[in-house]
């Protein structure tokens, strides 16, 4: 393995394939890194400022604003356990893709924590939200069924899923998935300092010995993380409405959730690499591997969104097809059709391309564009859950609606910064893997 500066200023040795050395200095840039936060601060300031200035003083201003702040917090909790995920699907795999997008996911992993604290304010005004939390017991929802607040449907299955859908039940449940998910990212975090200061370093033994711990624990825990993520979106957002059952809603949100992540990895990556190290590191190879493995979570999104949609369109049971007429009926055929191609056509059409995968440029504007398609997906899942939602897709005489522009976007901001604190925090580059000197290798792609 090889140190030192680049042969060149790196430029050329990029043109001509020539083998690479390591910069001598491994740490992000922080000047750049520190731009990046202040444009994410004040973004956030603004988008909150705006937020409570257009939208606050009304009754239905306000219910926007919580709509749309859950719709921001699933978008940078999919970012923060997403990256958990997809970094042990890494350790458990192995690969070079793995190894140089290594630093921007434990980032998004340490941003866990905060995504914790986020989730308070939906606890405190979560009878908004969920009918689960407005009506607790059986007493409550019988009033709530005569005064006709809930349908009779509402009421039988609020109280048939009390045992699980009820505030101290999500209290609890929130707390031990948070819990677990903390703690696990604490562990791989630590365990990746330790390796990298491993006295035997860059030896066989030591690769051996940290790939065997880093499978021991990830691979049950992704099994295990599965269940979590099951939990949590049934919690969060599947009880919006609470007749809505889904077998495969929490595979649904993994697969959502390495679509983001991945978009945004990469994008990180690419806007990296315009400085040491990662300019030395990211090669054509790497772009091209990275641009694949995102193609195949847009196809598998598609297959298993449309997967579900068929089988409830085939068997046309009446307990199942509301929540699909509600999004398709109305002016939410217009956003259905925009989540359709934004979210799916589009990068799916783009991503085929082999130029495409290898272009930074290119890949920048895409990842961005798949970022804001998770936002547009997650709001076709979320607003149409409410009564109101039919009438909402108004903006005049129903300016509330802009929330879910303002309040998500101060929401992913603020995390953004954060993200970007903990990108600061340690060294760009793994050393301790052997895949590093095979990324230092001539580029052989053309």
């Amino acid at each position: 393995m090889s140190f030192g500066n680049t042969h060149n200023g790196g430029a050329d040795a990029h043109q001509h394939h020539a083998p690479r050395t390591l910069p001598s200095g491994l740490d992000a840039p922080v000047v750049v890194l520190s731009a990046w936060r202040s444009l994410a601060l004040k973004v956030a300031v603004v988008a909150f400022l705006l937020s409570v200035l257009c939208f606050a003083w009304t009754h239905e201003g306000r219910n926007h604003l919580l709509r749309a702040y859950l719709m921001g917090y699933m978008t940078v909790f999919n970012f923060a356990a997403g990256g958990l995920v997809v970094l042990m699907l890494q350790y458990v795999t192995g690969g070079k893709w793995g190894m140089i997008l290594r630093r921007p996911l434990e980032a998004m992993t340490r941003t866990l924590p905060l995504v914790a604290l986020m989730f308070v304010p939906i606890v405190f005004f979560w009878k908004h939200l969920y009918q689960w939390a407005a009506f607790p017991n059986a007493g409550a929802v019988a009033d709530a069924l005569q005064m006709h607040l809930v349908t009779l449907e509402q009421a039988l299955t609020l109280n048939a899923k009390r045992a699980m859908l009820n505030p101290h039940a999500v209290m609890l449940e929130t707390a031990i998935i948070f819990g677990i998910l903390i703690t696990v990212m604490w562990i791989l975090n630590r365990w990746s300092l330790e390796r990298d200061a491993d006295p035997e370093r860059g030896t066989q033994r030591s690769y051996d010995r940290w790939r065997t711990k880093f499978e021991n624990l990830c691979g049950p825990m992704i099994f295990i993380y599965v269940l979590l993520l099951t939990v949590a979106a049934i919690d969060w957002i599947k009880s919006l409405d609470i007749t809505w059952y889904s077998t495969v809603w929490g595979l649904q949100f993994l697969v959502a959730q390495g679509y983001g992540v991945l978009a945004l990895g990469i994008l990180t990556l690419v806007l990296l690499s315009r400085h040491e190290p990662v300019k030395t590191l990211l090669r054509l190879t790497e772009m091209h591997d990275l641009g694949k493995l995102l193609f195949a979570f847009v196809m598998l999104n598609i297959y298993l969104c449309f997967a579900e949609f068929l089988i409830i369109w085939s068997g046309n049971v009446p307990d199942e097809i509301p929540w699909y007429l509600n999004r398709i009926n109305g002016g939410w055929w217009t956003i259905c059709s925009l989540d359709f191609i934004c979210h799916w056509v589009i990068p799916f059409c783009l991503l085929l391309s082999r130029d495409l995968k290898r272009s930074k440029h290119k890949m920048i504007w895409l990842t961005c564009f798949m970022i804001f398609a998770r936002c547009v997906d997650m709001f076709w899942l979320i607003e149409p859950n409410f009564r109101d939602a039919a009438g909402n897709l108004h903006i005049v005489g129903n300016i509330g609606i802009l929330a879910y522009i303002t309040v998500p976007v101060g929401v992913i901001a603020l995390w953004a910064w954060y993200y970007l604190t903990q990108m600061m925090a340690r060294p760009l580059v793994a050393l301790n893997d052997p895949h590093l000197e095979e990324l230092l290798e001539p580029e052989h792609a053309h």
